[in-house]
């Protein structure tokens, strides 16, 4: 009588399948020189790379449910060659486009995702880094196997600085349209006299989720810190700056006689923070000093953390998207007036800084389309929820995502599936600076709220 009433009860409780991961990375290095880089004003030409590119990968499987995380080091890739990686791998491995999250790291010493025309090698380049990345999934796929996880996470505030300030009255220049509205500069001089104080905060959390198989051997680990990106490079190098670095380190200490182990350090909501302490101003550092610095702090973290925490051999994993239409940013007609004049002048040095490259930017955000479809998405993964958005997203949206999200813990991923520009908050917008000046922010200025409302939506659905 007993053994039957047991097994019936037991028959009542369902059986979670085995959590499967993979993962894999494949080079992105370029292979012909010199390659332009992108993330500067200037036109910088690399001659070599310092230390390698990849596009990182890893597969999650839950019963009937397989999702794609994947992370390139480049600056920003948009939705167009993102669409083309996921049509590419899901071809290959028959995960759904809408079951893959891929993203950027940021890294400013990266060649442009998107070639200019008729300008062959960066054609050549693009390509690779699409088939790579595509090849880094299927890769993941194939090294799929029964594995556990576990999530923790540590606050380090050190690295981390708003880069948005007050100054003293009259101590901002005008923007590129000549107009004197801005409220705050993005990255004034350190130790200036005309320092009042940052106009936003910090999300000092680092977030790790580590992967080991089920006899608990590393596969992988998953890392996120809101940190613009670190700098020092040479222009004339390429580099993966600090998520290079991390992703070597913790390779290094965790899996040191392993190739296939993959790290991966995604970005946070870092679009208005960095690496510059204003008030109390570092001496000058040598190249690549402070990318080892940050790295190794954050990879000693990670190394401690995934061997402290407990892990679990079955975890729900899930991955809802969304297409979101936001109104693009359009110049008012005494912007396009004075466009059409910076265009015209001779002499730059009656103009604003920078006010021809913003000229050029605002005709073509005029001639441009009206609505921008941002692909959204939101990912759980065991009690974990994870956001991801195509932009440079400001500290404070990251912050509301986390405190209001069902899933606790929950971060984000910026610039994934795509990049449209800075996204202030709608009171950093009415500060303006160099985060809202139109043509580097794209998007109308209720987009983050929208985009809010949307992920925190998303976030309940996989949390059923």
């Amino acid at each position: 009588m007993w053994p039957t009433v047991i097994l019936l009860m037991l028959s009542c409780f369902p059986v979670r399948a085995a959590l499967r991961a993979g993962a894999a990375a494949a080079d992105i290095t370029p292979q012909e020189w010199p390659v332009r880089l992108i993330g500067g004003f200037s036109l910088d030409l690399a001659q070599s790379a310092h230390d390698p590119l990849y596009a990182r990968a890893i597969v999650l499987e839950e019963g009937s449910v397989r999702i794609a995380i994947a992370l390139i080091d480049s600056c920003y890739v948009k939705r167009e060659e993102l669409d083309r990686i996921k049509e590419l791998a899901s071809k290959r491995t028959a995960i759904p486009t809408s079951r893959m999250m891929i993203a950027a790291t940021h890294t400013h010493s990266a060649p442009p995702s998107r070639a200019q025309a008729n300008d062959q090698k960066e054609i050549r380049y693009v390509n690779r880094l699409v088939e790579q990345t595509a090849e880094a999934i299927v890769r993941a796929n194939q090294n799929l196997q029964e594995a556990k996880l576990g999530w923790a996470a540590v606050p380090v505030p050190e690295e981390l600085y708003n880069r948005r300030w007050y100054l003293r009255e009259g101590s901002i220049e005008p923007n590129p349209f000549g107009e004197r509205s801005d409220l705050v500069k993005m990255n004034p001089r350190a130790g200036s006299p005309e320092l009042l104080h940052p106009a936003g905060s910090i999300d000092p959390e680092f977030f790790v989720l580590s992967i080991q198989s089920k006899a608990g051997k590393p596969l992988a680990l998953l890392a996120n810190y809101s940190l613009h990106y670190v700098g020092g490079v040479p222009p004339n190098q390429v580099s993966a700056d600090y998520f290079g670095e991390f992703s070597r380190l913790v390779a290094q200490q965790l899996a040191p006689a392993d190739s296939s182990f993959v790290a991966l350090l995604t970005n946070g909501t870092s679009g208005d923070v960095n690496n510059i302490n204003f008030l109390h101003p570092r001496p000058r550092s040598e190249p690549f000093e402070r990318i080892r610095a940050v790295a190794g702090r954050l990879a000693t973290h990670a190394v401690r953390l995934a061997n402290r925490i407990s892990y679990e051999d079955s975890a729900p994993v899930r991955m809802q998207q969304q297409i979101l239409r936001l109104r693009y940013r359009k110049p008012t007609p005494e912007q396009l007036r004075f466009a059409q004049a910076a265009l015209e002048q001779d002499d730059e040095s009656k103009l604003p800084p920078r006010a021809k490259a913003y000229a050029q930017r605002a005709l073509a955000l005029e001639r441009g389309p009206e609505f921008a479809d941002l692909k959204l998405q939101a990912l759980r993964i065991g009690p974990v929820g994870i956001t991801a958005i195509p932009c440079e997203v400001f500290t404070e949206t990251g912050l509301t995502i986390k405190e209001l999200s069902p899933l606790q813990p929950t971060f984000t991923i910026e610039l994934a599936n795509g990049h449209y520009g800075y996204l202030p908050t709608r009171r950093h917008y009415a500060l303006g600076g160099y985060e809202t000046w139109l043509g580097t922010n794209n998007l109308e200025p209720e987009a983050s709220a929208k985009i809010t409302r949307t992920l925190l939506a998303l976030l309940e659905e996989v949390a059923k």
